[in-house]
């Protein structure tokens, strides 16, 4: 109890019930009464009335409180009153549309009513597609489905976009930054189609815990939308413990490691029968926790299935048996990223362990949120890292209970992705002059562009597509690199077997050769890693020990654009290149060997603004002093920097240096962190000054004495001067620039 330095206890909430509403289907109230539903929460019911007027909503409520239910009861009505009518449900990940396929299929098996029910993604089968496209009531998909698969073939789907009530669209608080801005482009696109085909959807979505769901539903729809977080839902009581690991060097500040920590924690739950999932930050942090819990549950004979770990890069099959292990009560512990976080239903777990702050309030709410699904008393342990942010928020607790949710931003106008969906539509409808795309503005001056640019042709007052490529297939919703890895198991060299995959980024960091990849616990040593074919090659092996590689990130400029008062834009090239890698021990976690990792870089081209200290500025500073201040503004616009360029913090890096190799100045550098850039270092380029500002405002409104996550960062990351040097950096840069 001496490490524990918060426990706070949440009181059990009781349910509110709201009895059915009038001319509902009778049905629905028996088949709900055999799921085990006897009567509708508050929000399920508002939910139902507001779909009966029409009106778009958003349903805001936590973990486990029946959403499901909030989008599933209307399009049933809808269906069982006019079995021509179809819905289309949009989900982030196939996993989340896998579980939420089962779960509407068990509800229509009770309902004993005709309505059919499929996935449309990647994995359906060719043959299966075309009965989707004729048959399906209900169509659940992806976004990147619905951009490259469905709107562009629309004329296959006239069934569904004739006769389309409702759209669905699950989780949105996933769909942030430019992830978030290309999905609102694309419901533009979509109900340009509607329209075309005479339908006129209503929209149901859901959101967890963020700061502003309603204006992010708004802006994701372009159009207003009803605010129900009128949450009835029953809550167990629930605990939450936040544990600092004791102290093992006083002068340097080290604290025992958050792994051995976080696992002391998780086998007492596990010997003690307490049904668990463990979230680390890495798939190295998960595979090696999942190893040593194991060796706590193995029998004699060494099965350890009541352990299972859970990561991106396991196959579909083995994703959904571990699922079904823990709904069950099969699988005591699961050890998982953050790929468990959005609302697969998992069943009734007991308790959390949150091995470090996962980054953001929302994101510990969520995690924490998979624990006490139902009733009972659950508990939810974060154990702080040696970090400064850990240290902050385990020190400061009150901090973490009062701060609400982070926001949730997205920009559909921005230029370079608006003109690229400008593109997708005029391919699935040629454009009439003066008409635009959904609320986006400038259309003329777009489809005037395109035209110029020998995209379009423009014939009476139409424009038509005359390029002769797909634009859809080139362009991605995520930015992100679209090739994975395949691992295969070669250790039987006459049965090889495919045992995951990997994203391009982080296979030179995992599955570099000599390198020991684990999956579920199990070793295996990497033989080869073909970059051009995309696979990996993999023999089981038994060691006790790891590998950890290090990834170094190097910043080299290529071209400048503009150059004014002491800051530019330009083209970068940001290499990824990983050098080394280490052996760790397993039971110790002590470095044993280390060896050279031999494989290409990986390369991004993008766009960067930066801004130069100047000489006669800098001359003022110590060295070390420059360098907290630095590093303490570098803190605070990645704070403030989302808010101006309505983005994700994932889709802008902020970077400095305190001798910059092609300024040779201390350089503070911002860059579009996605191949190409989406001119968000542009705009931040234009705004530079006003960053400034409302950067040193930031630092004078902020009442901690020597730094928080807030501003310049937690003291110690940012040492004891860097709040002060932060300021004073701030009003030189403004002054010097005046």
């Amino acid at each position: 109890m001496e490490n524990v330095t918060a426990w706070r206890t949440v009181p059990p909430r009781a349910a509110r019930y709201a009895p059915w509403p009038e001319g509902v289907d009778p049905r629905l109230p028996s088949a709900l009464a055999k799921h085990g539903v006897q009567q509708l929460y508050t929000h399920q019911a508002e939910c139902f009335a507001a779909s009966q007027q029409g009106v778009d909503y958003v349903v805001v409520t936590p973990t486990a409180s029946g959403k499901t239910l909030c989008y599933n009861l209307p399009v049933l009505a809808e269906i069982l009153k006019n079995p021509d009518a179809r819905a289309l449900y949009l989900f982030p990940t196939k996993a989340l549309s896998a579980d939420q396929v089962a779960e509407l299929y068990e509800l229509i098996e009770l309902l004993g009513a005709d309505i059919k029910t499929f996935t449309y993604d990647g994995d359906t089968p060719a043959a299966a597609r075309r009965a989707v496209r004729q048959a399906g009531h209900v169509v659940v998909t992806n976004p990147d489905m619905l951009h490259s698969g469905i709107l562009p073939q629309h004329t296959k789907w006239v069934k569904l976009f004739e006769n389309l009530k409702y759209i669905v669209v699950d989780e949105i608080h996933t769909y942030r930054g430019v992830f978030g801005s290309n999905l609102a482009n694309v419901l533009r696109r979509l109900l340009r189609l509607c329209e075309f085909y005479g339908s006129h959807p209503q929209f149901i979505l859901c959101s967890a815990t963020i700061q502003n769901p309603q204006e992010l539903a708004e802006t994701l729809i372009g159009r207003p939308v009803r605010l129900i977080d009128n949450n009835g839902a029953p809550a167990g009581e629930k605990h939450y413990i936040f544990y600092n690991p004791p102290v093992v060097n006083r002068q340097l500040g080290i604290r025992r490691g958050v792994l051995p920590e976080t696992r002391k924690i998780a086998s007492m739950l596990v010997h003690n029968g307490v049904q668990s999932i463990v979230f680390a930050k890495s798939r190295l942090q998960v595979e090696v926790m999942t190893r040593q819990l194991k060796e706590l549950v193995s029998d004699p004979i060494g099965n350890s299935g009541k352990v299972r770990g859970y990561r991106g890069g396991y196959l579909p099959t083995e994703r959904r048996e571990i699922e079904q292990g823990l709904r069950n009560g099969n699988i005591q512990a699961v050890v998982s990223t953050n790929a468990l976080e959005l609302g697969i239903d998992i069943g009734a777990l007991e308790a959390c362990v949150l091995c470090g702050y996962p980054g953001t309030i929302a994101s510990t709410w969520q995690q924490s949120g998979r624990a006490g699904r139902r009733h009972g008393v659950s508990a939810t342990f974060m154990v702080a890292s040696s970090g400064a942010l850990d240290q902050f928020i385990v020190t400061h607790p009150d901090y973490f209970f009062t701060q609400p949710a982070e926001n949730a931003l997205l920009n559909p106008d921005n230029l370079y992705i608006l003109l690229s969906h400008f593109k997708c539509a005029a391919y699935e409808l040629p454009f009439k002059e003066g008409e635009t795309l959904g609320n986006a503005a400038g259309g003329d001056e777009m489809l005037s562009y395109l035209e110029e640019s020998n995209i379009l042709r423009k014939v009476g007052d139409t424009y038509h597509w005359m390029a002769e490529d797909f634009p859809a297939s080139e362009m991605s919703l995520r930015t992100a690199m679209t090739e994975n890895f395949l691992i295969n198991d070669i250790t039987d060299p006459a049965h090889p077997r495919i045992v995951g995959e990997m994203d391009r980024f982080t296979a030179p960091m995992l599955l570099h050769p000599n390198a020991i990849y684990l999956h579920e616990g199990q070793t295996y040593q990497v033989d080869e890693l073909d970059f051009d074919a995309c696979k990996a090659f993999i023999r089981r092996v038994n060691v006790d020990y790891y590998t950890d590689a290090d990834l170094n990130v190097s910043l080299s400029l290529l071209d400048i654009e503009k150059e004014e008062n002491g800051a530019a834009l330009g083209e970068v090239k940001v290499v990824a290149l990983v050098k080394i890698f280490k052996k760790m021990k397993f039971d110790t976690n002590e470095n044993v060997g280390f060896g050279p990792v031999r494989l290409p870089e990986t390369e991004m081209h993008t766009t960067a603004m930066w801004r130069t200290v100047p000489d006669e500025i800098a001359e003022q500073y110590e060295k070390d002093d420059l360098q907290s201040g630095m590093l303490g503004i570098a803190n605070l616009l990645r704070i403030l920097s989302p808010l101006y360029l309505m983005c994700s913090p994932r889709d802008i890096a902020v970077s400095y240096q305190v001798k910059n190799p092609w300024t040779e100045k201390p350089t503070l550098i911002l860059y579009d962190n996605c191949p190409g850039g989406v001119g968000l270092a542009e705009k931040a380029f234009r705004m530079r000054d006003i960053l400034l500002t409302h950067a040193l405002t930031l630092v004078n409104d902020c009442d901690c004495p020597n730094g928080c996550p807030s501003c310049v960062g937690p003291e110690g990351e940012v040492g004891p001067r860097g709040k002060a040097m932060a300021k004073r950096l701030l009003e030189d840069l403004l002054h010097d620039h005046s």
